[in-house]
């Protein structure tokens, strides 16, 4: 059955989201055309303010706790994170901990689109137990197998253009109830703590070759898999490692501010941006054009990251090919 919580939760979230869309990265889509690099940089900045309400919401609202142990990470370090999925939320989880570290802004998610239908771990893990089954690999209890192929062809383009500074591998924990799926939080269903124990590799201890790199992944799972073993077969907690809680670059009390303000402005904006809809014609007009213009891109190009991507490689070859007639 679906609670207040639930409800309030996935409501704020999406109206959030939709306006937030709209009336804030809607008026910057133009200078996608002009300078994608500015584009890019706005876009950022004003994605995490949204990012950090559902953060703000599960901690002050739903009082759901953190815990961090491991290694700390180098606020504005290029880095690839790998982490383990237990459910789908998983990755919107990870929020709670990146805003502790100012990484919200720089965060993109890698993931196969098929991923989007999982319904999931139990099922994935059948799956996932299939897979290791027909190629001879290790089954596994508590995570599911690494994509050893996306995440060696990312590290590597990221090296060959040297943006690259580290890889954190990130192994998430529940000690208590596992939310599944969205409907599991709309029922209500919070989780009571999140475990995060982080471990970093510097870019120039990973090997250097695709095959060593596929297996150092698998390494790396492999001993996920033993952690998380200990880690729900004793206290619970990931202390049993030696390494103790990582202090945050940001202090608690900025933490908690930040929840505050993110509260407090996106509870306002969506109805402020319903109010202007209802108040100016010329409001209603930008919405309702703004609205045709997501729709359509969605559906002829696939989403804006493409154009974005489209007009980046263009703006930069125009110089290299004016540079090409002139010698």
């Amino acid at each position: 059955m679906v609670s207040w919580k639930g409800i309030y939760f996935i409501l704020t979230l999406f109206w959030g989201s939709f306006f937030g869309s709209i009336f804030m990265l809607g008026p910057f889509l133009p200078l996608m055309f002009v300078n994608p690099s500015w584009y890019r940089w706005i876009n950022n900045r004003l994605v995490a303010t949204w990012l950090t309400l559902p953060v703000a919401l599960l901690e002050t609202m739903f009082g759901v706790k953190v815990i961090i142990t491991g290694d700390a990470f180098v606020p504005g370090e290029r880095s690839v994170i790998i982490m383990n999925h237990r459910t789908r939320m998983d990755w919107m989880f990870l929020w709670n901990c990146l805003m502790r570290y100012s990484y919200l802004r720089l965060e993109k998610i890698c993931l196969k689109a098929s991923l989007k239908s999982i319904p999931g771990f139990e099922n994935s893990k059948a799956r996932s137990n299939d897979f290791a089954e027909k190629n001879g690999l290790q089954k596994y209890e508590y995570v599911l197998q690494p994509r050893t192929t996306g995440f060696t062809f990312v590290v590597d383009r990221l090296r060959e253009g040297k943006n690259l500074d580290a890889v954190h591998d990130i192994t998430v924990a529940y000690p208590h109830n596992i939310p599944q799926t969205e409907m599991h939080l709309l029922r209500g269903d919070f989780p009571k703590e999140i475990h995060f124990h982080v471990h970093r590799y510097p870019v120039d201890t990973l090997p250097a070759s695709k095959e060593d790199l596929e297996l150092w992944c698998q390494k790396r799972w492999e001993e996920k898999e033993e952690r998380l073993r200990s880690f729900y077969q004793g206290e619970k907690n990931f202390y049993f490692t030696g390494q103790t809680v990582v202090p945050p670059c940001k202090s608690e009390l900025r933490v908690l501010v930040v929840k505050l303000l993110s509260i407090l402005y996106w509870t306002l904006f969506s109805p402020a941006m319903c109010l202007l809809i209802y108040l100016y014609s010329l409001i209603r007009w930008y919405f309702i054009i703004t609205i045709v213009i997501y729709v359509l891109q969605e559906r002829i190009f696939g989403g804006l990251e493409i154009i974005e991507l489209a007009c980046y490689r263009f703006l930069h070859k125009q110089p290299h090919l004016n540079a090409k007639k002139n010698e």
